[in-house]
């Protein structure tokens, strides 16, 4: 009788290490996203235009882009959950330096503080799963590990837009401090408990050498090419989707903030469901019937004249994403596997530069131009990305059918 495969059957201080890795890829999220709420009164109290506020965010993705090329090697070399533990400290140091801020110009600089090391985050636990757990329970295991970055989409949005009305913003990166300072003692305290095959870091071939050998490869580039255009399209919509309801709708910073925190709470409801998806749609399925589904969901965002249609269509892109998402973490915990934090943060990388030039861009065209219809070309992007997307996933699988 064939086995069926679960995360269950991972040994007990695995599971325990996922979920404080869960734990850490939440807060990582969580503080990249705490700031689109608050654009909208970043502008007001800093008497500056919405473009110039937003480089809080597009600063802070371009950073975490950049320190890719960092900490993929670092990571293989030092070992990925230790550089973890150590990035979520950082963090905290980052955020309360956030929470300080005098002016637009130090929360900018104390934002890319912290970029740097929440950058090594969300990539070097994926890395660490692709090392620790076999490939039958990868996707399953990056699903829970992919629950707390929804989890953490969900917070930001939510707290961000919530301590903002109430509080006031500062609050808002006091309480990110806290919860990396607790997340970094609980990663140190488990260390020790883990198999050693899993905390043993290796010196892979150098790190040019395998960029080149990595470039080579026509599957790497075309993930790396779609992870780029997802980061504009997809990221750059959630960063600006708040304002957009806040600015069209009229409604407060919180009730946009919540609305747009059910994205992430559509994303658990996919993760929670995850198992029976995959094998239900399988990867090219779920690519493209994910890139379809968000299209339509925000289509209905950005065209809508009642906001209150914006609360469920937040859930299923929430949920399409989740499904389009998973995968391409999948995919990229596979694309170099004689070093894979090198590979994962690669792919991270590109992920974020392309969300910081999405913001950028959505930011510019959206003082120029009505959200509405800017939004929508987007939303049309990402439905063109995922068909290419499950396209290239057929044609792959079909490959290697043929060469096995």
């Amino acid at each position: 009788m064939k086995h069926d495969h679960t995360y269950q059957d991972l040994a007990p201080e695995t599971r325990r290490a996922i979920f404080l890795l869960s734990l850490a890829t939440f807060s990582s999220m969580a503080v990249q996203r705490i700031c689109d709420p608050m654009l909208p009164e970043l502008s007001r109290v800093f008497d500056a235009p919405l473009n110039q506020a937003a480089q809080v965010v597009s600063t802070f993705a371009i950073v975490y882009g950049l320190m890719q090329l960092f900490y993929g090697p670092v990571g293989d070399r030092w070992g990925k959950y230790r550089v973890v533990v150590l990035a979520a400290l950082g963090c905290s140091v980052g955020c309360l330096a956030c929470a300080l801020s005098k002016d637009l110009a130090w929360l900018v600089a104390a934002r890319v503080s912290t970029a740097l090391c929440a950058a090594a985050i969300i990539p070097l636990s994926l890395a660490w799963v692709g090392d620790a757990v076999r490939y039958e329970y990868r996707q399953e295991t990056l699903a829970r590990v992919g629950l707390g970055t929804m989890l953490g989409i969900t917070a930001g949005q939510l707290f961000g837009g919530l301590l903002t009305d109430t509080l006031g913003w500062r609050w808002a990166f006091a309480l990110m401090a806290v919860l990396f300072c607790w997340v970094s003692a609980m990663l140190k305290q488990h260390a020790h408990k883990l198999p050693a095959t899993q905390e043993q870091p290796h010196v892979p071939a150098g790190f040019f050498t395998q960029l080149r050998l990595a470039g080579q490869d026509r599957w790497v580039r075309q993930i790396l090419g779609i992870a780029l255009i997802e980061g504009a399209s997809i990221f750059g919509l959630l960063a600006v989707t708040a304002s957009h309801l806040h600015q069209t709708h009229h409604i407060s910073l919180t009730l946009a903030g919540m609305t747009t925190a059910l994205f992430g709470v559509g994303g658990m409801a996919y993760m929670a469901s995850a198992k029976v998806a995959i094998r239900r749609l399988g990867e090219v399925g779920l690519a493209r019937h994910g890139g379809q589904a968000f299209c339509l969901a925000f289509l209905l965002i950005a065209l809508t004249p009642l906001w209150q249609l914006a609360i469920p269509a937040c859930f299923v892109a929430g949920f399409a994403f989740a499904m389009f998402h998973n995968i391409m973490q999948a995919k990229a915990t596979q694309m170099v596997p004689t070093a894979r934090a090198t590979g994962v943060t690669l792919f991270a990388g590109f992920l974020f530069l392309g969300q910081s030039l999405g913001v950028l861009v959505l930011a510019q065209l959206m003082a120029s131009l009505p959200s509405s219809p800017v939004m929508a070309v987007d939303a049309l992007l990402v439905w063109a990305l995922s068909a290419f997307f499950a396209r290239a996933i057929a044609h792959r699988n079909a490959t290697q059918a043929d060469h096995a």
